[in-house]
């Protein structure tokens, strides 16, 4: 009988476009501030992922702990108020920290503050996603945080964990490393329990290994176990492996390739699957029906241009689900529109270098962009 081939691991060198979260605790020291020797090795460790042509994103705590060290504000727990002004003085730094690494390596960066709200809401999610992809399109590398200087606590993550999950999730990344003060994750807590195993390899997120997770091990970063796990089941959700380590050395991301001690959490198949999937379980709020050469283009890969177009039916806004129907009315698909119904009726049938003069200002040259549709 033949046996089961084991599942291995995912390989950091094979990722396609990767996601990295950086914990406070590890670029922030309390009593010297910014760890400068550090940040320059995990520089060295983004060029080396860059140059075998991965795309980077890094999703950056630091901000707070910085700036409450800047105004010597005490340790612990602040005030909401005194947590956004010490992430408005930080986070100059954070990102001022970050070009100055990266640059060392001809490396351009961008900053991207976003808040739950902003990935919740579908026509921001969009925004944030077509900003994103011009970004990595361009070869810089996005240092992401949220946005504290104007969150309130109904519109917080509160960790950088599950937010980098959601961009993981957003920018279709196929793997996220967590780099934190644990080697992986824990059947109980290390710290209290010497008796408790890492595992190497989650394949599915059970109640069990739920009820494992246990709160933060220390003070200074905001996710603990709890946190970490709901990103994974955000991001294996997405297609996206996650990979919990602990990133204290220098160069964590080369000390992962070569075999350093984590805990992996498998995907469930692939971000570009699990985005259709999504896509695909929306009720639609509109339709468009399509001429023959349309549904043609559509059918080999392409996105919908307006003057593909021809009716527009039901009420939506941007970045609404909309049903995409053939000439004769058969739905071929679904897909999350690009313009409001108001608007893609006054573009439908005009040349996408019409828009303008149509709407006013110059707008997305698809109706619906081929990544967010499901044929």
């Amino acid at each position: 009988m033949a046996t089961l081939k084991p599942i291995a691991a995912p390989d950091i060198t094979a990722a396609k476009r990767l996601v990295v979260k950086i914990g406070s605790a590890l670029l922030v020291d309390r009593e010297t501030g910014l760890k400068q020797a550090w940040l320059s090795a995990l520089a060295l460790d983004v060029a080396e992922a860059k140059a075998r042509g991965t795309d980077v994103v890094l999703v950056s705590s630091g901000s707070i702990a910085l700036g409450r060290k800047v105004l010597g504000l005490p340790d612990g727990a602040l005030p909401l108020e005194q947590s956004q002004a010490a992430a408005a003085v930080g986070q100059i730094r954070l990102a001022r920290a970050y070009e100055e690494a990266l640059a060392t390596h001809g490396i351009k960066t961008g900053q991207v503050l976003v808040t739950l709200e902003d990935t919740e809401d579908r026509r921001r999610y969009l925004n944030s996603r077509a900003t994103m992809e011009t970004l990595l399109g361009l070869g810089v590398v996005p240092i992401v945080n949220e946005n504290d200087t104007v969150a309130t606590d109904e519109i917080r993550f509160g960790d950088n964990d599950r937010l980098a999950a959601q961009i993981a999730v957003t920018v279709g990344a196929d793997q996220l490393i967590l780099l934190s003060d644990v080697d992986g994750f824990y059947s109980a807590n290390p710290k209290e329990d010497p008796t408790a195993q890492r595992f190497d390899l989650v394949e599915t997120i059970t109640p069990q290994i739920e009820s494992m997770a246990g709160d933060p091990i220390n003070g200074f970063s905001k996710g603990g176990m709890k946190t970490k796990l709901l990103a994974a089941k955000t991001a294996v959700a997405g297609g996206c492996a996650m990979a919990i380590m602990e990133g204290f050395g220098q160069r964590p991301l080369a000390a992962l390739a070569q075999g350093a001690k984590c805990t992996w959490f498998m995907a469930q198949g692939d971000p570009q699957a699990a985005r259709k999937r999504w896509i695909n379980a929306m009720k639609p709020r509109g339709e468009l029906r399509l001429d023959a050469g349309a549904v043609k283009a559509l059918l080999a890969g392409k996105s919908l241009l307006p003057a593909g177009v021809t009716t527009v039916s039901g009420s939506f806004g941007r970045g609404d689900p909309v049903a995409i129907l053939d000439p004769v009315g058969n739905v071929l698909g679904k897909g999350l529109v690009r313009y409001t119904a108001a608007e893609a009726k006054a573009i439908a049938g005009h040349r996408s270098g019409e828009i303008e003069a149509l709407l006013g200002y110059a707008g997305r040259a698809a109706l619906v962009h081929r990544d967010d549709m499901v044929i």
